[in-house]
């Protein structure tokens, strides 16, 4: 019970000081006006089966998570055909039963899954690039 306390404490300070807030708004730096924002899943245009999928499960508006959309933009790019990427913003109705079926605990959460869709490998918090081009190559892409 101790321990579960330390991390919800510990998660609750990861939310609060990072701007990870549970509104999911942006807010137009022009304008200063706020709109709503809706992006739960983006997938790479597959030209044959491809070998891993690699799911990203964060929100718009978590610091980390908003890190982690450039190294996503690299993969769709650098994997095309071979690596697809979804990703699910879990503080949206939409996303939420993702983060339910994938039992997230904290965001970002990475999950990769092979070609028949069976997890092999999980990774929680900022991914780096270099990092998740190695997991990539131990299903064989390059």
């Amino acid at each position: 019970m101790r321990h579960f306390r330390i991390l919800l404490v510990v998660f609750w300070i990861a939310t609060t000081f990072t701007g990870c807030n549970t509104e999911n708004k942006n807010i137009n730096k022009e304008s200063g006006q706020t709109k709503q924002v809706k992006k739960t899943a983006s997938a790479s245009q597959p030209t044959e089966k491809q070998k891993i999928t690699f799911i990203e499960l964060g929100s718009v508006n978590c610091i980390p998570c908003k890190m982690m959309q450039p190294v996503m933009e690299k993969i769709e790019k650098e994997f095309v055909g071979q690596v697809k990427t979804v990703f699910y913003d879990v503080w949206t109705k939409e996303g939420k039963p993702y983060g339910q079926k994938y039992g997230i605990r904290a965001i970002p959460t990475q999950v990769f899954l092979d070609e028949n869709g069976k997890e092999f490998h999980r990774h929680t918090g900022f991914y780096q690039f270099g990092e998740i081009k190695k997991v990539f190559a131990q299903k064989g892409v390059k």
